[in-house]
């Protein structure tokens, strides 16, 4: 399942970057908060894999609700004229590196425990 992501992943970019789509400046705080939330809910997929947690429907759910909640929250402030994206900026971005330091733990706890158990054969 994981493949696919990664897959999905690779399309998705190399399409990105081989395309010339442009969208007006007024909605890139829209698109920023959307890209943060979707590398936010990537990265808790890649840490529920590593820990062997990883459900699809989970991910695509948490997916399609983190980018709806971090886009409406851009688009409320907007109305209010308050920045209420500084609060998907520290909520996303939070979890972001929290994924991060901890997929880092797994990683590091794994080659340690393989070069143990290699001193011991």
């Amino acid at each position: 399942m994981i493949i696919i992501l990664v897959v999905g992943l690779a399309v998705g970019a190399f399409l990105g970057l081989s395309l010339n789509i442009s969208y007006p400046a007024e909605y890139s705080f829209y698109v920023t908060m959307g890209l943060l939330a979707a590398l936010d809910s990537l990265l808790g997929a890649v840490r529920s894999w590593m820990e062997g947690k990883y459900r699809g429907v989970i991910f695509i759910s948490g997916f399609i609700t983190n980018t709806i909640v971090a886009v409406l929250l851009v688009y409320l402030g907007d109305r209010l004229g308050i920045p209420l994206y500084y609060a998907a900026i520290f909520i996303f971005g939070g979890r972001l590196f929290q994924n991060l330091s901890i997929i880092r733990r797994i990683i590091i706890d794994r080659i340690s425990e393989k070069k143990y158990r290699e001193k011991q054969q």
